[in-house]
Parts: structure tokens; C-alpha cells; sequence
């Protein structure tokens, strides 16, 4: 079987936030439903991103659709935190789910900020090799700040069995 490189290959490959800021606002699931990044920065611990109101990404009512606004948060907190742990961890999405506030009737805009409290709990709460469940919430703004909705996304991570084993067979200094 063929397996192509993924985004983080890539990224280790390229370390360098420009060529990732680039490369996703030209990956066609947000390429082409007008979600554009506007700020990532140096360790890829702050992602800001914006949504266009158009054609394409307004519903039968002439505000922003629904699914446009959850893909604007969908890859963020995956990409931010298995960045951060490394690939020691495994990161997956486990649920997630929006809450629509206001109508979206011009361009909107969602920041996700990793935290080094938020890791510490993610790698404490893993430490053992137990999978570890942890829940971040973004608002979706205007451009005056009026929050139109919010998504809440839970990840699962769990530290590699050989990590920790790793961790485990370490002397203690």
C-alpha cells in the first residue's frame, strides 16, 4: 500500500510556520470553502483564521452555513497539540459540537491558543499510557467582536506505548 506524506511530515520536514500558513490555505477542504489562516505563530502555539461570507459559503438564508463555520475550527487543535507533545503521543478528534449563538452576516473569525498549563494537564494526564480526553472551546467572532458561535472539540491522547515505556525503563536522576 502507498502511504503519502501527511501534513506533519511535511511540517517536521519544512519547520517553518510560513511554508504550513501557506500549504493550508491552499488545502482544498479550506481552500475551497473560503477559510483562510491569517496568523500562525513560530511554534505553532497561536492559529488565527478567517471565514469568508460568499456564495459558496452562505446557506438558503444568505448567512454563513453552518458547516463552513465548524471547518473553520476542524483541523486547529489536532495540528496545534500533536505538534506540541510530538509524535510520542497520539492525537485524535473524539467529538465535537457547535453551538450557533447569532446569524453569520459578514466575515467571521476563530483564535486557538495553546496554553503550556493546558500541555502540562494533556501530559500528565497521559503520562501512564492511559488515553487522556481533553475538551477546548473556540468562539467564532465578528470583526467588532459579537461571538456567533462556539465549538467545542474533544481531543484523545494518549501517550505511544513505546514512549512510555521508554519513560518508564529511564533512571531517575
Amino acid at each position: 500500500m502507498v502511504q503519502f506524506p501527511t501534513y506533519q511530515d511535511l511540517d517536521e520536514l519544512f519547520q517553518n510556520p510560513k511554508i504550513t500558513y501557506r500549504a493550508m490555505n491552499f488545502w482544498p477542504p479550506l481552500w475551497g470553502s473560503s477559510i483562510r489562516i491569517l496568523d500562525i505563530t513560530r511554534d505553532y502555539r497561536r492559529i488565527r483564521v478567517r471565514l469568508s461570507l460568499n456564495r459558496i459559503t452562505a446557506n438558503y438564508l444568505g448567512t454563513l452555513y453552518g458547516g463552513s463555520l465548524f471547518s473553520m475550527c476542524d483541523p486547529w487543535w489536532v495540528m496545534m497539540v500533536s505538534r506540541a507533545l510530538g509524535r510520542e503521543y497520539s492525537v485524535w478528534d473524539k467529538s465535537a459540537h457547535i453551538e450557533f449563538l447569532r446569524p453569520g452576516r459578514q466575515h467571521v473569525f476563530a483564535e486557538f491558543h495553546l496554553t503550556d498549563q493546558v500541555l502540562n494537564q494533556i501530559r500528565d494526564g497521559a503520562s501512564d499510557g492511559h488515553k487522556h480526553l481533553q475538551w477546548f472551546t473556540t468562539e467564532i467572532i465578528t470583526a467588532k467582536r459579537d461571538v456567533i458561535a462556539r465549538v467545542h472539540k474533544e481531543l484523545y491522547v494518549r501517550r505511544r506505548p513505546a514512549a512510555a515505556s521508554q519513560k518508564a525503563r529511564r533512571p531517575v536522576s
